[in-house]
């Protein structure tokens, strides 16, 4: 069964853009690394706070951080499975090299394994 490149490609496109906005709240790009994002600080101003004020924000922070950590993941992914199929390789499994069905690639237009080789 052939994949369909391009509507996988919007698929990831379009996912991308949402991550992207996503990060942008609780992050920026490492200006050393554009390709890197890390979590900024809340916007709460410390400078008369109280021990609870600088608590929440030093919490706040580690939200971001634990968030960026996991949508960071998601993004990789996303550009990961775009280059293959600018490579043409899209669609097969990094374990065994058979084709990922479409219906695990419609669930998860990233995949890299087969249902066989989930992780």
């Amino acid at each position: 069964m052939a994949i369909d490149y391009e509507h996988f490609k919007t698929k990831l496109e379009a996912e991308k853009k949402l991550l992207e906005e996503e990060l942008e709240k609780v992050g920026r790009r490492n200006p050393d690394n554009l390709s890197d994002w890390e979590a900024t600080p809340a916007d709460k101003d410390t400078s008369q706070a109280d021990e609870n004020t600088v608590a929440d924000g030093v919490e706040d922070y580690e939200d971001n951080v634990a968030i960026v950590d996991t949508l960071e993941t998601r993004y990789r992914d996303l550009k990961i499975a775009l280059d293959k199929i600018k490579q043409g390789t899209y669609g097969i499994c990094e374990t065994d090299k058979e084709e990922i069905d479409t219906e695990r690639l419609e669930a998860n237009p990233s995949a890299r394994t087969c249902r066989k080789h989930m992780e």
